[in-house]
């Protein structure tokens, strides 16, 4: 049976590989699997999902405007049966892309994978996230630990001096340079002005 998914982290968790391996599985058996992006997120490019190990696909690009639902019965009508839907970034869904999702689901029986962040630098949750924790049939946490060796829940916005940032807009397109995955307890002291965090280390080489 089909069914709407949310797999959600804080950053740097490896939502996206999850979400390439997923496609892999899919694809290996001989099954079609659509991965979709907002246009927002063009890191690696505009319509390409990519994870930081260096996986990478491609990928169709949408906005918040774009109907879902009325992307995959096109995608259905011009490539024949889809076995899965990949949602990468959710957390930009908009509550009318969220519903579009679950028909999907519903009228379409086509199963819905979506990945992306919970809360946002502030500690607030982002507007797809929050339909989707309220709608998704699972709803799955893909952990990881903060520098404290804590789990991580949640997300620092840092600016150059390694300072949590307190204001500013819910979406603004940034990695490791700009983020950074911490505990509960932590982001509360780096909230209140108590020390600065150091940005992730660039990988080491191989």
């Amino acid at each position: 049976m089909a069914k709407l998914y949310f797999y959600f982290s804080a950053m740097n968790a490896g939502k996206t590989t999850t979400l390439l391996q997923s496609a892999h599985n899919y694809r290996e058996r001989g099954m079609r699997a659509l991965i979709l992006t907002p246009n927002l997120d063009n890191r690696a490019g505009v319509g390409v999902v990519a994870s930081r190990i260096g996986l990478r696909s491609d990928a169709i690009a949408f906005g918040r405007d774009r109907d879902l639902q009325q992307l995959v019965h096109e995608d259905v009508a011009a490539h024949g049966a889809l076995n899965c839907v990949l949602v990468d970034e959710a957390q930009f869904l908009s509550r009318e892309q969220v519903w579009q999702l679950s028909e999907v689901v519903d009228a379409m029986h086509v199963p819905v994978l979506c990945y992306g962040l919970r809360t946002d630098f502030r500690g607030e949750l982002f507007e797809g996230s929050q339909h989707l924790l309220a709608w998704a049939d699972e709803i799955s946490e893909i952990k990881t630990i903060c520098h404290s060796g804590k789990k991580a829940t949640m997300n620092v916005r840092i600016d150059a001096h390694g300072r949590a940032v307190q204001a500013g807009p819910q979406v603004e397109i940034g990695g490791n340079e700009r983020y950074v995955s911490v505990s509960r307890a932590e982001f509360k002291k780096v909230m209140r002005g108590e020390g600065a965090i150091a940005p992730l280390q660039p990988p080491l080489p191989l």
